[in-house]
């Protein structure tokens, strides 16, 4: 019997096996196990799941793929490879034609049909991007009851957190999982995708400083820590503290926007004594704004800058919003 047979005929018997005990079992060099199994993985008779040190290997059960062998064009393959992401409950990362093909067959939905619609509802998204190639939130912040007064000139998101129907934008599936699976290697995709956007926007503006929003839980793995590190921007950094009472409380907890105001201000400090005319605030994701536009009234008032522009990953479309999930 061949080492793959063997492979397979073990994975019948105990459904997650790693690879020490498949080398156990066969007497097979970990090198030879690690190709028959790539081979395997490639054709979709296994499937691999955790990560190292703890990865096991079982038989991928084949899903029903009727009705979805269906024909695309190479623009709606393009626009669903750039735009549509699904991470599914078993953490596998899918993209494209693909990722649609599975997100219908969960929802019961017509592949083609449903296709068509996504790209429709994501070009309407799509038209808020602005020539720098950034959504312009400014209106959003300004029309926003609860704020006296608009302390930000403007503010941008690199893209929704989400859109109707369909859910979470590419990039706000990689910031929720980024930070909720405290992994590197999304939040480093992310800094991929936007690191470019920012430097643009500051050579425009003729930003002169830059602060990054705390984040107010503590992880062993802070994204704004990663954020900052990655963009590796070439102009001083603001002292920027959260600080709180017995209780962290974060904003996603708040669902009013005077509670959520009266948290940024008091858990915000400027710890700050250099003067600059334009500084940039980043965030991750705004939803009601209160934090950055909070932090930017803080700087105003200080005297620390003459203007202050915010910009966070991504932000909601509608006007307050709470984005509980990062």
């Amino acid at each position: 019997m061949t080492i793959e047979n063997q492979i397979l005929n073990y994975l019948k018997i105990d459904p997650e096996v790693s690879i020490s005990e498949l080398q156990e079992k066969t007497g097979a060099s970990r090198q030879i196990l690690h190709r028959i199994l790539k081979r395997l993985l490639d054709d979709g008779y296994v499937e691999k799941i955790g990560s190292a040190p703890k990865v096991f290997y079982r038989i991928k059960k084949r899903e029903s793929s009727a009705k979805t062998d269906t024909h695309l064009s190479n623009e709606q393959i393009e626009f669903l490879d750039e735009y549509f992401l699904l991470i599914t409950e078993k953490g596998e990362r899918l993209a494209g034609s693909e990722a649609m093909k599975v997100w219908c067959q969960k929802q019961k939905l017509p592949f083609e049909k449903t296709t068509d619609e996504f790209i429709i509802t994501r070009k309407k998204y799509l038209q808020y991007i602005d020539a720098t190639g950034l959504i312009n939130g400014t209106d959003k912040i300004r029309n926003t009851k609860g704020f006296e007064n608009m302390m930000l000139d403007k503010m941008y998101y690199c893209d929704f957190y989400a859109i109707e129907r369909f859910g979470k934008t590419k990039l706000g599936t990689l910031l929720h999982f980024a930070k909720q699976g405290q992994n590197r290697k999304l939040m480093q995709e992310i800094i991929s995708l936007t690191k470019s956007k920012i430097e643009s926007l500051i050579k425009e503006k003729k930003v002169d400083a830059v602060g990054y929003i705390p984040p107010t839980i503590k992880r062993q793995l802070q994204f704004m820590s990663v954020l900052q590190k990655g963009y590796n921007l070439s102009l001083p950094h603001l002292s920027i503290l959260k600080v709180s009472g017995e209780i962290p409380v974060p904003q996603k907890a708040l669902g009013k926007i005077n509670e959520r105001i009266d948290n940024a201000r008091s858990s915000i400090v400027i710890r700050e004594n250099r003067l600059f005319n334009h500084v940039l605030l980043l965030d991750d994701a705004v939803g009601s704004g209160a934090t950055i536009h909070e932090t930017a009234a803080k700087l105003l008032q200080k005297g620390v800058c003459r203007k202050v522009t915010g910009l966070a990953i991504t932000g909601s479309f509608k006007g307050f919003d709470v984005i509980q999930e990062v």
